[in-house]
């Protein structure tokens, strides 16, 4: 259920934030902000959810989740396709947030 989480929570994230880029940097109404926030409270209820005995474990891996989720928003989104260096990137966060998430922990 963990990565299940995790990519509800990139998803609300993002979308959050979004809200705030698209008032400041898009000149939109600032009636976005509203959903926005409510979206980045979602996030962080949904990060709560997280299978995890310390939240800076549950939120460090959630860190290369939230960086591939990124790259999939620019590219269908934002409708900019990711470059190798992108994309390189985004694989190296992510196999380090599986490391974090997945390793054998001993008590």
């Amino acid at each position: 259920m963990s990565v299940l989480y995790y990519a509800l929570a990139a998803v609300a994230e993002i979308a959050g934030c979004f809200a705030f880029w698209a008032w400041l940097r898009l000149d939109r109404s600032v009636l976005w902000l509203a959903p926005g926030m409510a979206s980045l409270a979602l996030f962080a209820f949904l990060l709560t959810k997280v299978d995890s005995d310390a939240a800076g474990r549950a939120y460090a891996a959630y860190g290369g989740v939230y960086i591939v989720a990124s790259i999939g928003w620019l590219w269908l989104v934002e409708q900019r396709t990711p470059d190798r260096w992108d994309l390189l990137g985004a694989l190296i966060c992510l196999v380090g947030a599986g490391v974090i998430l997945f390793a054998p922990r001993s008590a």
